[in-house]
């Protein structure tokens, strides 16, 4: 394969052996002087990604030398490796989402036989044919289970002989999916520490830059509602997934109940999630609209507190939980307001409250 689609598709199998072939050693790649520019690429392909995602411009370096290929390559896996020495769930789905919208991006100007191909590696059963594509219907499913739009239901699509017929531009979306899902999987990577060592400073600077989007989540006000007002359960729940930690659904179906009885739009539910990727923002949207009723007949109510509590949702609760009668979280949220302002209100507050 030419060098130069390897610089561009870096994850393919091809990269490793090119990389391979040419004796470089780990040791190399984190020391050399020759591969400083490699490393500065590493690092800017993981910072692009924080801080753009799928918004990140594709941006081609020059190809035109075999040491500019050759950085291009390197490139990858010291991105890779310093995601990697981070390890942060959010961290790793953003780059890999970032790199398969510019494998996508990629693929649009490549040919179809190439695109056949690229898709066989990643495990896809892809032909082409009549300037589009066929895919077979289980690949189909599985790289769009979490699209929730109707236009890419199967049984919106046209299915002859078990394969879905495709554009190209929707097959390439197809793709990006794949390829998505495959640098997820890969990461992240058994780190020792002499790359730990090696990526110190640039680790540092990624960390920080990641906590900074984290805190902006964290505003004391969100939108017309506030969060001082929230009970323990739906402030911790909130915090997790503003952090994008890993939530229960029960979770996520409480606090979107609970946003939406307060008075949030389904945007603003959705805008609380903060920068999910592409994948997690069609299955957020979805379950807002359906918890809320947008989609189907029904708008679903925040559990009750006995019902947090059994989900093993509330963290033992302040207060103001346990007065007489407060048995809701959204009575919480009404009667917080008096509750600040009236004598009782002079203890500390126990785990969880804002």
């Amino acid at each position: 394969m030419d060098p130069r689609r390897l610089a561009r598709f870096p994850f393919l199998k091809e990269a490793s052996g090119f990389l391979r072939d040419r004796g470089i050693t780990l040791s190399d790649l984190l020391q050399e002087a020759a591969y400083r520019r490699a490393r500065a690429r590493g690092l800017d392909r993981v910072l692009v990604a924080l801080e753009k995602g799928d918004r990140a411009p594709l941006e081609e370096p020059p190809l035109r030398t075999d040491a500019e290929v050759l950085t291009e390559v390197l490139a990858y896996p010291v991105a890779r490796m310093l995601v990697s020495t981070i390890a942060d769930p959010y961290l790793i789905r953003r780059y890999a989402l970032t790199e398969a919208v510019w494998a996508q991006m990629r693929l649009s100007i490549e040919d179809a036989p190439f695109v056949a191909s690229l898709a066989g590696e990643l495990g896809l059963d892809l032909l082409g044919g009549n300037g589009g594509f066929q895919i077979h219907f289980t690949d189909f499913l599985k790289h769009t289970n979490s699209m929730r739009e109707k236009e890419w239901k199967l049984n919106n699509q046209v299915v002859d002989g078990g394969r879905v017929r495709l554009s190209r531009e929707r097959a390439l979306r197809v793709l990006r999916n794949a390829v998505q899902g495959k640098i997820e999987s890969e990461l992240p990577l058994p780190v020792n520490d002499e790359v730990l060592e090696a990526f110190r400073r640039d680790t540092q600077q990624v960390k920080t830059i990641l906590a900074s989007r984290k805190e902006r989540f964290k505003a004391e006000e969100l939108g017309k509602v506030s969060i001082t007002r929230f009970p323990p359960c739906m402030y911790n729940l909130l915090a997790s997934i503003q952090n994008h930690e890993n939530v229960p659904h029960s979770g996520r179906f409480a606090i979107v109940t609970f946003l939406h009885h307060i008075g949030l739009s389904n945007e603003e539910i959705f805008k609380v999630f903060g920068d999910v990727p592409d994948f997690a923002a069609d299955v957020t949207r979805y379950q807002i609209e359906h918890i809320t009723g947008a989609i189907g007949a029904t708008e679903y109510s925040t559990p009750e507190c006995a019902t947090m509590k059994s989900y093993g949702l509330c963290p033992g609760g302040d207060l103001l939980c346990h007065q007489p009668g407060m048995k809701h979280p959204l009575t919480y949220y009404r009667r917080k307001p008096r509750w600040i302002m009236s004598s009782a209100a002079t203890s500390r507050p126990l785990a969880g409250s804002p």
